[in-house]
């Protein structure tokens, strides 16, 4: 599983609708969990952006799916930014770019 962190921008309809009815976001995350992702964290930011998401998902073509899915209703707008562990990360630039070899799977 792979680490996602969405940053999302609420369209003027959106707004309106977060007004009215603050717990569509909660509705909203329950669909985004039945198309396969797991939403790990979420933040109410101040600035650019509106909300920050670390999610988890099994591949880039899932959180693809789900951003088209939620960008397609006009109400939000998605950066979505792969995110790779610290520890990941320096263990890479460690061995020059190298992936660590994986152990045989068992029979």
């Amino acid at each position: 599983m792979g680490t996602y962190i969405m940053l999302s921008t609420l369209s003027d309809e959106g707004r309106k609708v977060l007004r009215e009815r603050p717990g569509w976001i909660r509705k909203v995350n329950r669909e985004v969990e039945r198309m396969g992702i797991k939403i790990r964290a979420q933040y109410a930011v101040l600035g650019p952006y509106d909300f920050v998401t670390v999610l988890e998902a099994q591949d880039n073509e899932t959180v693809c799916r789900v951003s088209i899915e939620l960008g397609a209703r006009g109400s939000v707008q998605m950066m979505t930014l792969p995110a790779i562990p610290l520890d990941n990360f320096i263990d890479r630039l460690e061995r020059g770019g190298k992936p660590r070899a994986r152990k045989p799977k068992r029979r």
